[in-house]
C-alpha cells in the first residue's frame, strides 16, 4: 500500500471517529464523560479572527467557535488561573482547564478580553517584546501573508527565494525560506519583514498585528488576566546561542515588567522547543514557570517549574475538540 493511501485511509478513519463522536452527544449519549471527567490540561490558543481563520496559518480560531469552546467550558469544567494551576488547586469532582493564549495578537485585545470577562474566565497571555524592537508583525506571520500575496521570488543576504509548491519560499537548492530563518539570528528576520513589508497591508490586520504596549497595559489590569513572556523576538530559543538566549528572555521580562508593573514569572517557548540550557537560564532570570508543548528531556516531568500545555486544533468541530482537552490526544 502506497504511502499516500495510507494517510487517505487514516484520515478518512479519523474524520469518521470524530463524526461519531459529535453525533453522540448530540443525541446526548456522551455527556457523562464530560461531566465524570477528572484531571487538568493547559490549552494553548493563537489568534482569534472573525471569518476565514484558515487563510494563512493554522493556529487561528474564529470568534463564533472560540465563544462556544467558552460556553463549553463553562457547563463541564473547572477554569483557573496559570498561578492556581501551579499551586493545583484543582476540583476533584471536575476537569480541570487553564486557557492561555500564544504570540501577543491584538486581536486577543480586541475579542478575547471582551469575551473573558462576559463569561468570567481567566486566562494567561505570553506575548514578545517585538513592538520594543520596533516592529508591529512577528517574523512568521509576515512570511505566511507573503505565501499568499508575497512576490514570485526575491533576494535575501544574497540569495534568491522563489515561490514553491504551496507558495512557500525555497532557495535554489530547495531549501526552505522558513527553515533558513528559524535557525538564523533576527537581523535576516528583520530584513525579510522590511523587504516584504508592503504585502501585508493586503491581510486584515486581524490576522497579524501584535498588540500596542497600552492594549498590554490594559490587559494586564484585568483580574482575569496573567501576563507571561514570549521571548523577545519570538527565536527559537533552542537554536540561537546561550548568550543570545539569556538577553533574549531577560530584556522579554523587562519589557513586560516595565509596562505592566508586575513581576513576570511565566515564560512559553516559542514553538515549544527548549534545551537543558534555556531551561537553566529561564530560572537564574527569574522565570518560575516554564510552558512547553511537549516534554523534550526525561527528566522534564520531575521539574516542578514545567508544565506541558496541549495546542487547540481548528480543524476539528468542538465536540472532538474538548474530548481532545481531556484524552490529550487527537
Amino acid at each position: 500500500m502506497s504511502m499516500t493511501l495510507t494517510k487517505y485511509i487514516l484520515r478518512i478513519k479519523r474524520q469518521a471517529k470524530y463524526s461519531v463522536k459529535t453525533a453522540a452527544y448530540l443525541m446526548g449519549l456522551d455527556r457523562s464523560f464530560f461531566r465524570k471527567a477528572t484531571g487538568s490540561r493547559i490549552l494553548v490558543y493563537h489568534g482569534i479572527c472573525l471569518r476565514d481563520h484558515l487563510r494563512f496559518n493554522t493556529i487561528f480560531l474564529t470568534k463564533k467557535i472560540f465563544e462556544s469552546h467558552l460556553r463549553f467550558y463553562k457547563k463541564y469544567f473547572n477554569l483557573i488561573s496559570l498561578e492556581d494551576y501551579y499551586q493545583r488547586k484543582f476540583d476533584s469532582q471536575r476537569f480541570n482547564i487553564c486557557l492561555s493564549f500564544d504570540d501577543g495578537f491584538a486581536n486577543n485585545h480586541k475579542y478575547v478580553l471582551p469575551l473573558l470577562e462576559k463569561y468570567e474566565i481567566p486566562a494567561a497571555f505570553f506575548i514578545t517584546a517585538i513592538r520594543d524592537a520596533g516592529f508591529d508583525i512577528l517574523w512568521n506571520d509576515c512570511l505566511s501573508i507573503a505565501y499568499k500575496y508575497g512576490p514570485g521570488k526575491f533576494n535575501l543576504r544574497g540569495r534568491e527565494f522563489i515561490k514553491g509548491n504551496g507558495g512557500k519560499y525555497v532557495s535554489a537548492g530547495g531549501e526552505s525560506l522558513a527553515d533558513i530563518l528559524r535557525h538564523a539570528d533576527f537581523e535576516d528576520k528583520a530584513e525579510m519583514i522590511e523587504l516584504l513589508k508592503p504585502f501585508r497591508e493586503k491581510a486584515n490586520e486581524d490576522y497579524w498585528l501584535q498588540m500596542t504596549e497600552e492594549q498590554v497595559k490594559e490587559l494586564s489590569r484585568s483580574k482575569w488576566v496573567t501576563i507571561g513572556s514570549h521571548g523577545y523576538y519570538h527565536n527559537d530559543l533552542a537554536e540561537i546561542p546561550g548568550n543570545s538566549v539569556r538577553n533574549e528572555i531577560a530584556k522579554s521580562k523587562e519589557f513586560l515588567e516595565n509596562i505592566t508593573g508586575k513581576k513576570i514569572k511565566a515564560l512559553a517557548f516559542p514553538y515549544g522547543s527548549y534545551t537543558k540550557e534555556v531551561i537553566e537560564a529561564a530560572k537564574e532570570i527569574g522565570f518560575t514557570q516554564l510552558l512547553a508543548t511537549e516534554f523534550i528531556f526525561p527528566d522534564d516531568m520531575a521539574d516542578t517549574t514545567l508544565r506541558e500545555r496541549l495546542t487547540i486544533n481548528p480543524f476539528i468541530s468542538v465536540i472532538n475538540q474538548m474530548h481532545a482537552n481531556i484524552t490529550g490526544k487527537y
